[in-house]
């Protein structure tokens, strides 16, 4: 186990990184397999956490925080967890739930701030997967806003941009995800049969009449929050120089990044948050989420109705939680930048088995594979990050943050800004070994169809289409390998 002492001596070491190594010295991909690389262990750099591996293995302050700066990350974990009612209540404080919405708390849907799972059956409450909505557009102002980038997506006209499937009482929920599995065999080269599963979705129990004709269905999992702040402090040239959405060179992977609206900066920015890219920055993630899925009123979004839309009448005069005390909002400025402070600040843990033969060969597996083409291993981040604690260090999240085509088996055919409806963003791998001991559970990809690491590689299609076959080529030793590696990080 490692020391709090060892991360102050690496702080140090980071900070003198600062004038004494160019970052793209330190960042290019290693060659050498016969040991971890120098400071390997702490994926977050200072930021990474080296405390006792449990449920609470995700939900640790960044180890370089003052003391003084933890204290907002408390208060930002309590409006994290805070479980929201409907309005009128006895206290304004926490009133203004709905009256749609998917979760009373963002802690309802990142459980333990960890990653989300499907629906085990009818009795699981523990929600955290809902289905994203959207249409097609239906005229030329939808075209030109589309273009403008100032929608990600055009909305369903009755039931918005997702699927609420919980309301305030005196309401009608909006439906509910159903979801049809069939298991398909893949054999993989030495004769191992592998059974995946192929999801179908559909919505029951519609409240407010039928769906849009055109409507496009995409499910999403709640994803883990550790790093969001270290991921906002890669340099946007750092991702861009990943990009090559022409596939100039003519390896198969092009990657392309999502330009989408910033509502903060009121311009056209950089994609780097959700499944698809298509939040800006982790405020209006956190923001966005805390009016689609709670129904809470903030600075970006002030409507008290949340997703209410107009032609569902009874929602939108419902009464909201709004008052002058919190600047005519359900959350304000002080209680949205408290909240996204805590989830710049959630700490990455320190990788486990590291310097372990099978995990050094697993990890040779990795690069060789080509797996390192969209899971790009490491940056050196910002020195002028929003927090400080993010700034300068040298962090291993193993992500481009760019968009992929990963083919028909994985598409949604929804698009999203710039990402049509086969392209996901590379999701970061840190922290994924750590699923089962902090979630119970093994189930990943956006949607949470593979119940193991294995089953999630053999999803890929696409651009990554080359990168499967060669895993689906290993031996079982090598394989095993190879997922040791990946559950170390």
């Amino acid at each position: 186990m490692y020391t709090i002492k060892s991360s102050q001596i690496l702080a140090a070491v980071l900070l003198a990184l600062n004038t004494a190594i160019q970052a793209n010295e330190i960042t290019a991909p290693t060659t050498d397999f016969a040991k971890p690389e120098r400071y390997e262990e702490y994926p977050g750099g200072a930021t990474t956490h080296t405390k006792k591996l449990n449920r609470d293995s995700v939900s640790h302050a960044a180890a370089n925080m003052s003391f003084e700066r933890e204290s907002d990350f408390q208060v930002g974990n309590g409006f994290f967890k805070r479980l929201w009612v409907s309005a009128p209540a006895s206290t304004q404080a926490g009133d203004g739930l709905g009256p749609l919405y998917n979760a009373r708390s963002c802690q309802r849907c990142h459980l333990k701030d960890g990653r989300g799972h499907p629906p085990n059956g009818p009795q699981d409450n523990a929600v955290s997967m809902f289905l994203r909505l959207s249409i097609p557009p239906q005229n030329d102002e939808d075209r030109r806003r589309l273009r403008e980038h100032r929608l990600n997506v055009i909305p369903k006209p009755t039931y918005g941009t997702q699927l609420q499937d919980f309301a305030i009482q005196g309401h009608a929920a909006e439906g509910h995800m159903h979801i049809a599995y069939e298991e398909v065999p893949v054999e993989l080269a030495d004769g191992t049969v592998v059974r995946v599963r192929r999801p179908t979705y559909s919505v029951t129990d519609l409240g407010y009449g039928a769906l849009h004709p055109d409507t496009m269905l995409s499910p999403r999992v709640a994803p883990q929050m550790i790093g969001l702040g270290l991921l906002e402090a890669i340099d946007e040239r750092d991702i861009l120089a990943h990009a090559d959405p022409e596939d100039k060179d003519g390896d198969g992977i092009s990657g392309k990044p999502n330009r989408v609206w910033c509502a903060e900066d009121t311009k056209v920015v950089l994609g780097r948050f959700g499944w698809k890219a298509g939040m800006p920055s982790v405020n209006e993630q956190s923001q966005t989420a805390f009016a689609g899925d709670v129904g809470i009123s903030v600075p970006l979004h002030p409507d008290g109705s949340g997703e209410c839309t107009e032609r569902q009448e009874a929602c939108r005069k419902a009464p909201d939680g709004n008052s002058p005390q919190y600047d005519n909002l359900e959350a304000d400025r002080v209680i949205t930048e408290l909240v996204a402070f805590y989830a710049r600040n959630l700490a990455v843990p320190a990788r486990r088995d590291h310097d372990d033969p099978e995990v050094l060969a697993g990890k040779r597996r990795f690069y060789q594979t080509g797996c390192i083409q969209c899971h790009a291993p490491k940056y050196v981040t910002r020195e002028d990050s929003i927090g400080r604690e993010q700034s300068r260090q040298l962090i291993w999240p193993y992500t481009d943050l760019l968009l992929h085509d990963m083919g028909e088996g994985l598409a949604d055919h929804r698009p999203e800004g710039e990402a049509n409806g086969r392209e996901w963003r590379t999701a970061p791998l840190w922290g994924i070994g750590l699923t089962p001991v902090v979630n119970g559970h093994s189930y990943y990809l956006h949607d949470g169809r593979a119940r193991s690491l294995l089953e999630a590689i053999l999803w890929h299609g696409g651009e990554a289409q080359a990168q499967r076959d060669a895993v689906v080529k290993l031996s079982e030793a090598e394989r095993d390998q190879l997922i040791r590696f990946v559950e170390s990080l």
